[in-house]
């Protein structure tokens, strides 16, 4: 069985979505709508599909059963509702908004419409990622005790010249800690396992004084069973140094991946410069798989697009989903909890306190 399917805005990672629409079976790319006809129809006639300005308007007219959305992130909200009263299952880029409140509104559309709601965070398909989460769904570090994320990566003036929204509060809605480390926020707390119980962060602006947003932050977290974490990121390390991901076990065995390598970001454009790896293993036992594990890796890495091949991925997962009646793998919910924790770091430098869960809106 095919899924009519259609994507909502026509930026840089629409085109990674569009190929992997065309590439996956179950789906029958049809359409793709933008708010400005020039724009739609120039990406429509790439891709062989119909353009639309009217987002009600495509999914009814072209019976579309899934729909991504790929406009900025403050423009989440209203196209994700639309999509899904008029019909649609909606798979949404990351973040899943800009804001809590964004969030709850497209969670209760989702619930009121009996429609499927998710969002990208294609890293956790990464095979050095699953290799982490399965050492501690099996027990081999104990309780995860204290996990860190550091990211040290960096984006140029062109990079933020080549969108008119990027690096404003407005049109952005944030800077490192909403349009790059989604990713790897939403991977922490996905393996530390527990509810984060408060947290305490500040941001600042290293060397981007052409932007309004944060290009650094930190973050200390605390969770309910007492596990602890720490989160470093940043886009003032030119050209570029590395994304990783630690998780810490109480039994004292470690695990982590390295997601990025290298120039990270490079003039807006979705690249990968260095195979995702593990980098860290001290399950015993299994000190020595590491080389095994980053020749494979490489390997793959070598004849494949891997941005291409796990948005791919993360499409395919998305579209089983709805065919089958299952949750897909990163929920709305679940989308949700990583605009918690850079909610709760903005919120934290505002009031120059800590910010306590469950974190709502204000």
């Amino acid at each position: 069985m095919k899924l009519n399917t259609a994507i909502i805005g026509c930026g840089k990672v629409a085109h990674l979505h569009a190929r992997a629409l065309l590439d996956i079976e179950e789906s029958n790319f049809v359409a793709v709508q933008h708010y400005h006809r020039d724009g739609a129809e120039s990406f429509a006639a790439a891709y062989g599909v119909k353009p639309y300005t009217d987002v009600d308007e495509m999914v009814v007219r072209e019976k579309i059963d899934v729909a991504i959305i790929c406009t900025p992130h403050p423009q989440h909200r209203e196209p994700a509702i639309w999509a899904m009263q008029a019909g649609a299952h909606v798979l949404v880029e990351k973040p899943l908004a800009a804001s809590l409140e964004d969030c709850d509104a497209m969670i209760d559309a989702a619930a009121a419409s009996g429609k499927t709601l998710g969002v990208v965070s294609q890293r956790r398909f990464y095979p050095a990622v699953q290799r982490v989460k399965a050492a501690i769904d099996q027990g081999k570090i104990g309780r995860p005790a204290l996990g860190t994320v550091t990211m040290l990566g960096w984006r140029d003036r062109k990079y933020y010249e080549s969108d008119a929204w990027r690096g404003s509060w407005a049109g952005e809605g944030g800077g490192v800690l909403v349009n790059q480390a989604p990713h790897q926020l939403d991977l922490l707390q996905w393996l530390m396992q527990d509810e984060i119980t408060e947290l305490y962060g500040v941001w600042a602006n290293m060397n981007h004084p052409y932007i309004e947003v944060e290009d650094t932050a930190l973050a200390i977290l605390k969770f309910r069973n007492g596990g602890l974490a720490n989160i470093v990121v940043s886009n003032s390390q030119q050209p570029g140094i590395y994304a990783k991901v630690h998780v810490h076990g109480a039994n004292g065995a470690s695990v982590g991946v390295q997601t990025d390598g290298g120039a990270m970001f490079i003039a807006g454009i979705p690249s990968v410069v260095e195979p995702p790896k593990n980098d860290i293993w001290t399950v015993p036992g299994e000190e020595n798989l590491l080389p095994l594990w980053e020749k494979q890796d490489a390997d793959f890495f070598k004849i494949n697009d891997p941005v291409q091949h796990y948005i791919t991925l993360q499409n395919r997962d998305f579209i089983s989903a709805v065919l089958q009646g299952r949750a897909p793998e990163i929920t709305g919910k679940e989308g949700r909890k990583t605009v918690e924790i850079f909610t709760a770091i903005y919120r934290s430098m505002q009031e120059n306190q800590v910010v306590r869960w469950p974190i709502g809106t204000v």
